[in-house]
C-alpha cells in the first residue's frame, strides 16, 4: 500500500511532503487512540490533558524517530538527552499507561515508514478496547454509590439491614467499618438492581430508628 513512499524515504534525507505526510498519519492514528480512549472510559470525568497526552506522544515519537534514521551517533545522543528528562506522573489504571503505549507504538511505526504496521496495530487495538467494553470483561453500566451510616452497636437491626441490602442491591460490599463507643461506622460500596432507585432506597432506609448519619455518593457509570 505504501510501497511508493517507503521506498521514496529509504534514501538518507525524505522529502518534505513525506515528513509532513508521516506527522499527520501519526496525528491521525493517535487522535483515533484518544477517541477510543475516551468512549470506553468507565465514568464520566476524565483528564483533558491525559487525552491530549495520548495524542502528542505518538508526534514527539515519530519526530525522535525520524530525527534518528540510520544514525548510531544520533541515537545514543538523543538517548542521552532523553536520559534527562525525568517523568513523575503516577498513573493509577494500567489501562490508561497501555493507551500511552499504543501512541507512543503507532508514533515510533510512522517515524520508522512501517505505515502498514501503524496503521492495522492501531485499528487492531481500537477493536481490542470496543469488544471488551461490550463483554462481560468492560466496566459495569450500572449505577454505584457509597453508603455511610452509623448503626448502635447494641442495634438489632443489623439482621434486617442484610436483608434490605439484598433486596435492593444488586451488589453490595462492606468496604469499611469503625468501631465507635455508642455506634459503628459503616461503609459499603454498593450497586442497586436495575428496578431500583437510589430516591426509594434511601427513603426505605431513612425509616430504621437506629440508623443515623446516612450518606450517599453516587456514580452514574457509562
Amino acid at each position: 500500500m505504501f510501497d511508493s513512499i517507503t521506498v521514496q524515504t529509504a534514501s538518507e534525507s525524505a522529502n518534505i511532503q513525506t515528513l509532513i505526510y508521516t506527522i499527520l498519519l501519526a496525528f491521525i492514528l493517535s487522535s483515533l487512540l484518544a477517541i477510543v480512549y475516551q468512549k470506553t472510559l468507565e465514568g464520566k470525568d476524565y483528564s483533558k490533558h491525559y487525552v491530549q497526552s495520548i495524542v502528542l506522544i505518538a508526534i514527539i515519537s515519530t519526530v525522535i524517530i525520524q530525527s534518528i534514521g540510520d544514525s548510531m551517533a544520533r541515537g545514543l545522543g538523543i538517548m542521552a538527552a532523553m536520559s534527562i528528562v525525568r517523568f513523575r506522573n503516577n498513573l493509577k489504571d494500567p489501562r490508561d499507561l497501555l493507551f500511552l503505549f499504543a501512541s507512543l507504538a503507532a508514533g515510533i511505526s510512522c517515524g520508522a515508514y512501517a505505515f502498514d504496521i501503524a496503521i492495522i496495530g492501531t485499528i487492531g487495538f481500537s477493536l481490542a478496547v470496543i469488544t471488551l467494553y461490550f463483554t462481560p470483561l468492560g466496566p459495569d453500566r450500572g449505577t454505584k454509590g457509597i453508603l455511610r451510616f452509623r448503626l448502635s452497636t447494641n442495634s438489632k437491626e443489623k439482621q434486617y439491614l442484610e436483608k434490605f441490602m439484598q433486596k435492593y442491591c444488586q451488589d453490595y460490599l462492606l468496604d469499611e467499618l469503625k468501631d465507635g463507643k455508642k455506634d459503628y461506622a459503616y461503609a459499603y460500596k454498593i450497586s442497586l438492581k436495575k428496578d431500583k432507585t437510589y430516591e426509594e432506597f434511601l427513603r426505605e432506609l431513612k425509616r430504621l430508628p437506629s440508623i443515623k448519619k446516612i450518606s450517599l455518593k453516587t456514580l452514574q457509570a457509562k
